[in-house]
């Protein structure tokens, strides 16, 4: 069952102008925000800035199985359409190399980041670290 916080973060993302955060959708909406997010990283980040994968640099094939991955991946994303939309000035896809790009790919493949474990056709899930009730 959805945790009251959570359903409560999701109505205001919905009652928001803009694009809400893929982690505030849910359905169809979280379904197609991360089908489009998918198409971005197939045909454009990983063709030009995917480097090789190494223990010390992993990246998981089925990274849309990675909560983390996914809300990191989206928010590049989202990124780099503000970035490098017309409007954003001659500057804004430097701006998304330096400020985003670099920071984002070096977390995700961290060899202790959300694909430590992960290889090449083999997708590991991590375990989230536990957490004793908080006493109300």
């Amino acid at each position: 069952m959805e945790q009251p916080h959570v359903r409560r973060a999701r109505a205001r993302a919905r009652s928001t102008p803009g694009t809400p955060f893929i982690l505030y959708l849910d359905g169809a909406d979280h379904a197609d925000a991360l089908n489009r997010l998918t198409l971005w990283v197939r045909h454009l980040l990983l063709p030009v800035y995917a480097r090789e994968v190494t223990s010390n640099a992993p990246w998981c094939p089925s990274w849309w199985r990675h909560p983390e991955a996914v809300a990191q991946l989206y928010g590049l994303w989202m990124a780099w359409q503000e970035l490098t939309a017309p409007t954003a000035g001659l500057s804004g896809p430097a701006i998304w190399h330096r400020d985003h790009l670099t920071h984002v790919m070096a977390s995700l493949r961290d060899p202790n980041g959300p694909f430590a474990g992960c290889k090449a056709g083999a997708h590991r899930a991590k375990e989230a670290p536990q957490m004793d009730p908080y006493p109300a």
